[in-house]
This record gives structure tokens, sequence and C-alpha cells, in this order.
């Protein structure tokens, strides 16, 4: 790997994330918050399908909190989803192993809640080396504060903060690009 890193996501070297958006955890979260985290989230996975960017699905204790949110699978060939009781995803070995053999330095991460599982995994991917994006309007936490206090150490620890239409329009890279017309549609 290069070790001047960019300061851009990119298509090419990115994989995405979810990391337990899960039914009766998005349940828990503050009305209009869980929609908005849902809404973006599924931007980026149409994205990620169109541009072939490989994606990773966790879920905590599926037993105790349901499953993936449908809605999010209906845009998305993802694989099955990772099961774990680990909050940090770099502690679950099929994790690790997926990520490391995509061959790409870039985790783009989505999810729930982001003081505890997205924290914890982007703190310690970023320890191993990897260029981590938190998407800031596709995470949440039950509490306002709790979530901004993740994003705040985040971005002090060095993680990169950004938001979806960033990352989108990054992994485009320009007008010129062929899913550009379709993938630009999917701001409102």
């Amino acid at each position: 790997m290069d070790t001047k890193q960019s300061l851009l996501s990119k298509a090419g070297d990115s994989v995405l994330v979810l990391v337990d958006i899960q039914q009766r955890l998005m349940a828990a979260m503050p009305e209009g918050v869980r929609e908005k985290m849902l809404k973006q989230v599924g931007i980026l996975l149409q994205a990620a399908d169109v541009m072939q960017i490989p994606v990773i699905v966790t879920e905590q204790y599926p037993q105790g909190l349901g499953n993936t949110e449908p809605e999010l699978l209906t845009y998305t060939s993802a694989i099955p989803a990772l099961e774990k009781t680990c909050f940090s995803c770099t502690q679950l070995d099929e994790f690790m192993s997926y990520v490391r053999s995509n061959y790409r330095r870039q985790i783009i991460l989505t999810g729930m809640e982001s003081h505890i599982c997205v924290l914890q995994t982007a703190l310690q991917l970023h320890e191993q080396g990897f260029q981590v994006f938190v998407v800031e309007d596709a995470v949440c936490s039950r509490q306002s504060q709790n979530q901004q206090n993740a994003i705040q150490r985040l971005g002090q620890a060095g993680v990169t903060i950004s938001n979806t239409e960033s990352v989108l329009f990054e992994w485009l890279g320009d007008a010129k690009h062929e899913s550009f017309r379709s993938l630009s549609k999917l701001i409102v």
C-alpha cells in the first residue's frame, strides 16, 4: 500500500460495511433518525451494487436483536450477514478475512450504534492501518449526545468523518462516469 493515503474515498479501494442495522435495534432509535439513516444507507448500498463495491453486513446477537432491516437487503446482493457477539467487528475472524481478501484499504462504515460497535470497529481498523470513513448521516445511536461524542472521538483519532453525498460523489469522481446520471438521482 502507498504510504500516502488519499483524502477521498475511491470506489476501487472501498469496502462498504453495514454494522448491526437490525430490526429490534432499529426500533429503539429515535423516530426520524432511523428513517434518515435507512435512506442514506440505502443510497450507499445501491451505489455499491452498481459500482461493484464489496459489502459486508454484520448482526449483533440476531437471536435477541433480530436480523438486518429487510428494506436494506432489497438494494444489494450482499453476502449473508456475519453474526457476532463482540462489539468490534475486527474481533470476528470472518469479518477480517473478508476485509483482507478484497485487497482494499478504505473501509466505509455505516450502522449502529455509533458510540459502541461503529466506534470500536472504526478505531481498531484505523489502528490496523486501514483508512476508515465513518458516514455521519448513515450511523446512529439511541441518544444524540452519544453519537456526537463518538463522532468527535473518531475525528480526533484520525478517522475520516464523511457523509453519504460526499462518499457517493467521491466514488463517482467525475460527471462523465457511466453511472453518474443514475446514481446522482438517488440524492434528492
